[in-house]
């Protein structure tokens, strides 16, 4: 789990990620003992204390351990999760009990009183730019009052758009402002690319597992679904893909190329290549949804799949509101061919993006202020991630599997011993406790005994009960101990 720019960390943060990077890919397995550490400073030509600095780091993270009179080990680690062998594609609609349940869900995520393990959204605005994003505003609105006075009608800012044309550069999309439409979120941006590019009764391809709300949004516009078999490493199987492409069962294809939601992986390069070359040879759209695409943890990012798209038919998607006001609510899609029907699509939907919003994100983008409020935000999420895992791997059945994303704050938890994840969430919620069960992400019933947990909170007293009394309640309801096998 490699983070970018080590040059504006502090040493013993540079230390603590390359040794946590060597124990995530298995150079230092678990039980293995680290160099002692005056070895560790003369061989990374640092001081003790800087050495001993990124070991505490490292037990915090709950990667390693003190054993007395012996030194520093690696602990047990949470094995990863493996790919599931006879997926059978079936062509499904959303029905009334999947919908029922997402509800339920939406509606305990929601609770202020609830202790939140699932909600893709941090609560606490330490976690975003609030102080520098509020002086911008509040100077804006000194030099021209009369903005909120003003529409901005479609494609929207062009200050916003010509700094997203810029930026996209680091994910290898060639785009000009024009290319772009903003638009309200993320989610509108899936919603009118589905528009354009589909009909009533048509049918779709997603990944399963995939994002929940999909479901609703497919049901609303009288979709049907098939699911795709997804790896837990490697993302979306293209072979299976290649397959129903030939076969023409599906009208378009929704998929999360890059830290995919709910599993975090994020597909190999050559797999993005050759997904590009598929939609554009069978001429079915692909409407990819970049959303944690600027918060993966390695540097230079993962390309999107629009940056192989040669004939336009990958519309990509994304949004300001994971990585700087979610509030703002701003969004954005890079439609392609489809680029004229979104956008009188989006005349008729929501029609404008606030004036006001939209240029203060311009201005944002435009003070560099974004960049380093991204290197922060990914290395947070990354020792984040790495402390639930540690809990998790402590307090939860033997034989719990789980992702190890490649950014973002997301990962995907399979329990073992059959348990039953809808009846944990009903029990949890007695205890004030919501977390999202895996039933959700897909129409089929292979993910009953999985869950999605989401490290994007204050690790504090009352997350980190409600993390254990998860794993408690877990191994009462499989009767399997806790801790690494």
């Amino acid at each position: 789990m490699s983070i970018i720019d080590p040059q504006e960390q502090t040493l013993y943060h540079q230390l603590a990620e390359t040794l946590a990077e060597a124990i995530h890919n298995g150079t230092w397995l678990p039980g293995s003992r680290l160099p002692a550490v005056r070895r560790c400073a003369a061989i990374h030509q640092v001081s003790v204390n800087t050495v001993l600095t990124a070991y505490r780091l490292l037990e915090d993270r709950g990667l390693i351990e003190a054993r007395p009179q012996s030194g520093y080990y690696v602990r047990g680690v949470l094995p990863s999760l493996r790919a599931r062998n006879g997926h059978q594609s079936q062509v499904r609609t959303p029905g009334s009990e999947k919908l029922d349940l997402i509800d339920t869900v939406f509606a305990a995520q929601n609770h202020p009183d609830y202790i939140n393990l699932s909600l893709a959204c941090p609560q606490n605005s330490d976690f975003f730019p609030t102080a520098k994003i509020s002086r911008i505003m509040a100077s804006l609105l000194r030099r021209e009052p009369g903005l909120i006075g003003r529409y901005a009608l479609p494609p929207g800012s062009q200050r916003l758009r010509r700094e997203i044309a810029r930026r996209v550069a680091d994910l290898g999309m060639m785009l000009t402002a024009e290319d772009i439409t903003l638009t309200h979120g993320c989610m509108e941006a899936l919603q009118l690319a589905l528009r354009a590019v589909t009909r009533p009764g048509d049918c779709i391809g997603l990944e399963t597992p995939t994002y929940f709300y999909l479901f609703p949004l497919v049901a609303s516009l009288g979709l049907k679904v098939l699911e795709l078999p997804t790896d837990p490493q490697h993302g979306l199987s293209l072979d299976a893909l290649e397959l129903v492409l030939r076969e023409q069962r599906i009208q378009a294809l929704v998929a999360m190329p890059t830290v995919q939601n709910p599993l975090g992986c994020t597909m190999r390069l050559e797999d993005k290549k050759r997904l590009a070359k598929l939609v554009n040879h069978y001429q079915v759209p692909l409407i990819e949804d970049g959303l944690y695409d600027e918060l993966q943890f390695c540097w230079p990012l993962s390309p999107a799949v629009k940056a192989f798209d040669t004939d336009g038919w990958v519309l990509h998607c994304a949004s300001f509101t994971k990585t700087v006001a979610p509030d703002f609510h701003v969004g954005w899609i890079a439609a392609g061919r489809f680029s004229q029907a979104l956008a009188r699509l989006k005349s008729v939907s929501s029609l404008t993006e606030s004036k006001l919003l939209s240029e203060t994100l311009g201005l944002f983008l435009e003070s560099g202020g974004y960049d380093r409020h991204l290197r922060t935000m990914r290395r947070r999420y990354a020792t984040l991630m790495d402390e639930a895992r540690g809990l998790i791997a402590r307090h939860f059945p033997q034989g719990t599997r789980a992702t190890l994303p490649s950014g973002g704050f997301i990962f995907w938890v399979e329990l073992p011993g059959q348990i039953d994840c809808i009846d944990l969430f009903h029990r949890l919620l007695q205890e004030k406790i919501c977390l999202t069960p895996g039933a959700l992400y897909t129409l089929s019933d292979r993910c009953n005994s999985a869950i999605r947990l989401t490290c994007c909170y204050h690790f504090d007293e009352r997350y980190t009960w409600a993390l254990k009394r998860t794993g408690e309640l877990a191994c009462e309801m499989s009767g399997i101990p806790p801790g690494i096998a």
